[in-house]
């Protein structure tokens, strides 16, 4: 056992401690200074703050040559209010932990404490909390920044936890696991009119109606397999809340999703050039801004056999289950074909059938997952750099 009973019991009041105190996506200032405080103890050889907004990373270093290994987790919570009947819920109306994340950087925690104990025999070792995951924003941001080329990383991994998935197994697979996605917002301008006399202004609403149906049809849904694309409409407003006033602008909200980053380009310039199209027919004009722009996370055949064999080291079945999926996660930034990308993949642990899912209001991290997520990533450093 790796981490003794001591170190499980203080891992998980610092986990429900982080619990209490979510701080969501670019504001992660209490929960970076609690990190960087809890790994003090822990002797890193170098630490990084800061780090694309409030990243925290530490460094253990074996002093041999070697390649550097990335383990990542993630600081920011969600603006959902917690409904759960736990003694930790959040005590910040409105914010909750309600994806893991505080799990997940706790894990990495007790990853320092086993590195503090036994430096790897060769090469490095980064233990990334990545600020703004939930908004697509933080790895790109960590990447952006310029210290990044003092931890850029040969290898890249990451877990994340799977309510839906028996405890004791994982899904996890080569090639695509996550799909690229992107919020786009279409603002349609023309000009108001009295209701009675509606010719005489230039209302949204024919575009509005055709953009809605023209959007579904080009992202359908269907089979996750390639080509697939996904337009779900989010948000719609038009007019103001009055009867006397015929509509003058509108705004649709859309999250595009493909299963590969051309796939969501594609989509993305469809939908624009229909708006620009239908726009055009109403005498309106048109704007767009994008939110929340997130990669294709596809797992590298090398990385992959690596989180196996970890897998298995620890006991733990694996498949690929429901993978790739619709959901987007922003580790995929860190691999892919970009110059100088690691060789990345991403591990989907159980946390039970029956446990509630992501992004609920009642979901919270099973504290049970720790030693295991521990253990997964010791295993996995240990047959990269020996140990």
């Amino acid at each position: 056992m790796i981490l003794s009973n001591s170190d499980l019991v203080e891992l998980t009041e610092f986990r429900r401690m982080l619990h209490r105190r979510p701080e969501v996506s670019g504001h992660e200032v209490e929960t970076a200074r609690s990190i960087a405080a809890a790994l003090t103890p822990w002797s890193p050889d170098g630490v990084l703050t800061g780090l694309g907004g409030h990243g925290v990373a530490a460094i253990y270093d074996s002093g041999q040559p070697g390649p550097t290994v990335m383990i990542r987790s993630e600081l920011d919570a969600l603006p959902i209010l917690e409904l759960g009947q736990i003694s930790h819920a959040s005590e910040l109306p409105g914010k909750g932990h309600l994806c893991g994340h505080d799990g997940h950087s706790t894990i990495l925690l007790g990853l320092a404490r086993v590195l503090s104990r036994q430096r790897p025999a060769t090469g490095r070792v980064v233990l990334l909390f990545q600020p703004a995951e939930e908004d697509g924003s933080g790895a790109a941001a960590v990447l952006d920044d310029p210290r990044f080329a003092e931890i850029a990383p040969d290898w890249a991994l990451s877990l994340h936890n799977m309510p839906g998935v028996a405890r004791g197994r994982a899904w996890l697979a080569e090639g695509p696991a996550n799909c690229a996605s992107m919020g786009l917002k279409i603002v349609l301008t023309g000009a108001t009119a009295h209701a009675s006399l509606p010719e005489t202004g230039r209302a949204p609403t024919g575009a509005l109606a055709r953009l809605i149906d023209g959007l579904h049809a080009m992202g359908p849904g269907g089979a996750m397999q390639p080509g697939f694309r996904l337009a779900t409409i989010t948000h719609l407003h038009m007019g103001e809340p009055a009867f006397g006033i015929a509509p003058g602008a509108a705004e649709l909200w859309v999250t595009l999703r493909g299963l590969a980053d051309a796939d969501l380009d594609a989509l993305v310039d469809q939908a624009q050039t229909l708006a620009r199209s239908e726009a055009d027919k109403a005498g309106l004009e048109v704007a767009f801004s994008i939110h929340d722009h997130f990669h294709a996370c596809a797992n590298h055949p090398q990385a992959t056999a690596v989180l196996a064999r970890a897998l298995d080291a620890i006991g733990i079945g694996h498949d690929a289950g429901d993978m790739p999926m619709r959901g987007s996660e922003d580790f995929g930034r860190f691999g892919g074909d970009r110059v100088g990308a690691a060789k990345s993949a991403m591990v989907f642990l159980g946390a039970g059938t029956d446990h509630p899912a992501l992004h609920t209001q009642t979901y919270d991290f099973p504290d049970d997952l720790i030693a295991p997520g521990v253990g997964l990533f010791h295993h996995a450093i240990t047959d990269l750099l020996g140990g």
